[in-house]
């Protein structure tokens, strides 16, 4: 099914690089963006791949103590990977996501997004460590040394890094964990993280403006001079 060229690198371990780190409710965990996913698979498979959503479906709704709507899906991916004579394997798993907005509308576009991202990396995993299987096991494979690096023409640009946050304050690049509210799983779950920078909490990520209604029903207030979102401290312990 898969060629000799394939195989080698679905056997490599797992660049570091393309490893992020979130931390929930004081726990660190590790993941791969869905991008990035995506575009190690369009190189390995030479684009002869494809999903399709088999289930979205709501599964809980509620409203926080902030009055922003909260919603939960459960999605079921399905992913087909072609050869050169279309033959195809199969893949399939499961994703939740939640998603947390001033309107329904926008809840449940964050939450759908999210559980079908999450199936989909899910279903992509079970093809080995170039899909992060190994960050669910407490030792790293060790079956190759060598480490699989997507080529230069279709690797992603790297994340801007902020110089100063609001307020003139030098950040201190420390990331925000026991005094992160729950209420920030919702961005999270979109591949966001809450970094604290000197006297402000800031939300860095992928497509950033793109989620603004999700972050700004987080209390999160957008300054036009430093190019970001942010909160003071002061508010956040007062939440």
């Amino acid at each position: 099914m898969f060629s000799e060229n394939q195989v080698k690198a679905l056997s490599y371990n797992l660049d570091d690089s393309r490893v992020k780190t979130i931390d929930k409710a004081g726990m660190s965990f590790k993941y791969l963006e869905t991008h990035d996913c995506i575009s190690v698979a369009n190189t390995i498979f030479n684009y002869m791949w494809d999903y399709t959503i088999t289930r979205l479906e709501e599964v809980a709704r509620e409203t926080n103590q902030n009055g922003n709507h909260v919603i939960t899906f459960s999605a079921i991916v399905k992913v087909k990977i072609y050869d050169a004579q279309r033959n195809f394997i199969e893949r399939e798993d499961t994703g939740v996501g939640t998603g947390t907005a001033r309107t329904v509308g926008d809840a449940i576009d964050n939450a759908s997004k999210s559980a079908v991202s999450d199936s989909l990396k899910r279903s992509l995993r079970s093809l080995g460590g170039q899909f992060g299987n190994d960050l669910y096991s407490k030792t790293p494979s060790q079956s190759q040394q060598q480490t699989y690096q997507q080529p230069a023409q279709l690797q992603q640009p790297q994340q801007q890094q902020y110089s100063q946050p609001p307020n003139n304050q030098q950040p201190t690049n420390q990331q925000v964990q026991n005094n992160a509210p729950l209420d920030y799983s919702s961005l999270y779950n979109l591949g966001l993280t809450i970094m604290e920078q000197g006297q402000n909490l800031v939300v860095i990520g992928d497509d950033i403006f793109s989620k603004k209604d999700s972050i700004k029903a987080c209390g999160f207030r957008w300054s036009g001079e430093n190019k970001m979102w942010y909160k003071p401290l002061e508010q956040q312990q007062a939440a």
